[in-house]
């Protein structure tokens, strides 16, 4: 397989100097001796014209002599090389594609929507221009190919699959590292350097999300509930410890029961607790 080779090409000034002289000697020659055998400079003059070209900051120009790879000019100005080259521009910026989102089902089968965003640029011309028919759409598609296959490798969340360590949710930095990673080797038979591949958008699936949202409300409310309750426990172990220690009543064990749960109550509720007095004895 080749790779990229780097030519010079002939200062197009120069060649614009000579080209002017042709031109002017043609001209005079014509015009003084009136011989029309002068015009056989012509087909000179427009192949010197051929050979200009301007290579643009980060751009580059492919040389193609009859088929055969000659090399590229990566040196930026105005330059003159054989005119008989057919010459391919290649930009040599950095490109920002954001992938249109796709929907795909991630490990454990749930349909997700999810999108990248790469930032990339040609690092060898001759595999750009060669190896591939089409490399801007070549990035395309290896692309949206790579990120189905990260979809399907990491499930989106460990609400299904607890033993998970990495989603796509949780553990961002792994798995854009393990998609760019991915996508730089699809790439690479392209000559296109990946300087950044990350995920942009990740979400569930219009047709779940409803319910997916409530599971994780729900969820969310369940360790509220618990953290309340171990809270309420302590508050009420804490209580009954004082209580008895400063000897301010005696509990037997029906009197304790009903002071926890009344304080469990009062401590777990959703809303304010309303006082009762009680106007007899505390065994009334």
């Amino acid at each position: 397989m080749k790779n990229e080779k780097q030519i010079k090409a002939a200062n197009g000034y120069l060649m614009l100097v000579v080209l002017i002289i042709v031109f002017t000697y043609m001209i005079s020659s014509l015009v003084l001796t009136e011989n029309p055998s002068y015009l056989l400079i012509l087909p000179v003059i427009i192949l010197i014209v051929r050979g200009f070209f301007i290579v643009n900051p980060n751009s580059s120009a492919v040389m193609v002599l009859f088929g055969a790879y000659k090399g590229t000019v990566r040196d930026n100005g105005f330059f003159w090389t054989n005119p008989f080259y057919s010459r391919q521009k290649i930009s040599l910026r950095a490109r920002n594609f954001d992938s249109e989102r796709v929907k795909v089902n991630d490990k454990i089968g749930n349909p997700i929507l999810i999108n990248v965003i790469l930032v990339w640029q040609v690092k060898d011309t001759y595999k750009s221009a060669f190896d591939v028919d089409n490399y801007e759409e070549f990035v395309r598609v290896q692309t949206d190919a790579a990120v189905r296959k990260l979809a399907g490798s990491y499930p989106y969340d460990n609400f299904e699959d607890t033993k998970a360590e990495l989603t796509l949710r949780s553990g961002m930095d792994e798995v854009n590292e393990a998609l760019e990673n991915e996508i730089t080797e699809r790439l690479a038979i392209a000559g296109i350097k990946v300087m950044e591949a990350r995920i942009g958008y990740l979400a569930y699936a219009p047709e779940i999300a409803s319910s997916m949202l409530k599971r994780q409300q729900a969820v969310a409310i369940v360790a509220a509930r618990k953290k309340i309750v171990e809270g309420a426990v302590g508050m009420v172990e804490d209580a009954l410890k004082k209580l008895s220690e400063d000897d301010i009543i005696d509990f037997d064990d029906d009197k304790k029961a009903s002071m926890v749960s009344n304080l469990m109550v009062v401590l777990c509720g959703d809303k304010e607790a309303m006082p009762v007095v009680n106007a007899g004895t505390l065994n009334s």
